[in-house]
């Protein structure tokens, strides 16, 4: 899968070290550009982080797996990105939004999303 935006937020970097050595991971946002703009958390694990173009108001093409695990009876999803790339074709004015078929960013005229329970926020594992 892909997705184009600004990178609006990078969070602080984590290394740890487990069974297999060391390991590093970089979590940033994105905000999709369009009359709905949404945004969205990627992780990017290893030496993809060095090799990507990661700062605040960059327009980037990222490139991404969703996973989702399974935590005492509840459903947790990353979206992993593989490739982070500069992306000078980003959309800058909402309008350019009506020539970008996205498929299914957008809810029907009435429709809303809602993640759930507020309280099931404060119960997660990590």
């Amino acid at each position: 899968m892909e997705l184009s935006g600004k990178i609006v937020q990078l969070l602080a970097l984590q290394k740890g070290d487990g069974k297999n050595g060391g390991w590093k991971k970089q979590e940033f946002v994105i905000e999709t550009s369009g009359n709905y703009p949404k945004k969205v958390c990627f992780s990017l694990w290893g030496d993809k982080i060095d090799q990507s173009p990661l700062s605040e108001g960059t327009a980037v093409k990222v490139s991404f797996d969703v996973e989702s695990r399974e935590y005492n009876g509840k459903w947790y999803t990353d979206a992993k990105a593989w490739k982070v790339e500069a992306d000078n074709g980003v959309p800058s004015s909402p309008s350019s939004k009506n020539n970008n078929n996205s498929g299914g960013d957008d809810f029907p005229s009435g429709q809303t999303f809602t993640s759930g329970n507020a309280n099931e926020l404060n119960d997660l594992p990590f």
